[in-house]
C-alpha cells in the first residue's frame, strides 16, 4: 500500500485530520530546504509537498512564485530534488508528493520521471496544468508503479465532472478553497464548510482543502470540514523573512508547523 494511503487509514484510526504542508525544493538551498522538510515531519506534518520549480507557475501566487525563483536561480533541476528525497527517504517515512507543472514533466519524459520518483522515494504528484480529459497516459503510468496522481478540483467544479475527477484521483483530492492563486488569505472563504460537505457525498476518498490557509485558527476551521489541509505560502513566507539568517529558518518553521499540526489534529491543548 502507497504511504499515502497509509497514513489516512491510520488518520481515520486516530480520527485525526491530515496536516499537509508545501514546500519548494531547494528554497533557499537545497540544505536547508532538506532541514526544513526533516522538521516538518518531526513537527507531526502527516504529507510533505515537495514543489519542483517551474518558471511558470500559473496555479501560483507571489509568494510561492518568489520562492521558485530563488530555487532556480540556485540551479535546482529535477534530478536535485530526486537526490533530496533520496536523502529525506533514509531519515523519514512521510509520505512525499511533488507539485510541479506537466512541462517539467513532460519534457523529462512520462514513464522516466514517475519511475524515477518512485525509485527516489516519493509517493505522488499534484500536477494543476494537466486536465483530467488529458490524465490517461500519465495515469497509467502512475497507476502501473503506485505512484498517486492526485487531482484538483476548485468551488466551480460541477458535481459530475468533481464524481468523475475524485473517481481518477489516487490518495486524495486537492480541492481548492477558492478561486484564484496559492497565498495566504485573512478569513476562510463562506461557502467552503457547504461546498466540501456536498463533494463529500459524492466520494469516498480524503478530501484536502488548500489555497489561502494562513495560520492554526484558519486550519482548525477547515480541518471540522475535510479529511485535511494544506498549507503552503504561509510556511514559504517564514523563509522569506528569514533568508539573511539560513540557520534560524528550520527553527522558526518547526514553532509554526508544531502549531498547526496540533490546530488540525485538534491536540491544541496537549
Amino acid at each position: 500500500m502507497n504511504r499515502i494511503d497509509e497514513t489516512f487509514r491510520r488518520l481515520r484510526k486516530e480520527k485525526k485530520k491530515a496536516f499537509i504542508a508545501y514546500i519548494t525544493a531547494g528554497d533557499p538551498t537545497f540544505p536547508v530546504s532538506e532541514k526544513i522538510a526533516l522538521t516538518l515531519a518531526e513537527t507531526g506534518t502527516d504529507i510533505i509537498e515537495l514543489g519542483i520549480p517551474f518558471s511558470d507557475p500559473l496555479a501560483d501566487g507571489p509568494t510561492i512564485q518568489k520562492a521558485v525563483q530563488r530555487s532556480l536561480k540556485n540551479g535546482c533541476t529535477v534530478k536535485k530534488v530526486f537526490t533530496m528525497v533520496k536523502s529525506l527517504r533514509r531519515k523519514i517515512q512521510t509520505p512525499l508528493v511533488f507539485m510541479t507543472y506537466y512541462n517539467i514533466v513532460y519534457n523529462y519524459g512520462l514513464e522516466k520521471f514517475v519511475k524515477d520518483a518512485k525509485k527516489s522515494g516519493a509517493d505522488g504528484i499534484i500536477i494543476p496544468d494537466l486536465p483530467m480529459e488529458e490524465s490517461g497516459e500519465f495515469k497509467s503510468i502512475a497507476d502501473a508503479e503506485d505512484f498517486c496522481l492526485i487531482m484538483l478540483t476548485a468551488p466551480t467544479t460541477p458535481a459530475e465532472r468533481f464524481r468523475k475527477i475524485a473517481s481518477k484521483s489516487r490518495g486524495f483530492i486537492y480541492h481548492v478553497s477558492l478561486t484564484g492563486v496559492t497565498g495566504t488569505r485573512d478569513a476562510v472563504n463562506t461557502g467552503l464548510a457547504k461546498n466540501v460537505q456536498k463533494l463529500k457525498k459524492l466520494t469516498k476518498k480524503p478530501i484536502c482543502v488548500g489555497f489561502g490557509v494562513s495560520g492554526a485558527e484558519q486550519a482548525k476551521k477547515i480541518s471540522r470540514m475535510c479529511d485535511g489541509v494544506i498549507v503552503g505560502s504561509a510556511i514559504i513566507k517564514i523563509i522569506e523573512k528569514n533568508l539573511n539568517r539560513k540557520k534560524d529558518i528550520a527553527g522558526k518553521i518547526k514553532v509554526f508547523s508544531k502549531t498547526l499540526a496540533k490546530a488540525v489534529h485538534g491536540e491544541e491543548r496537549s
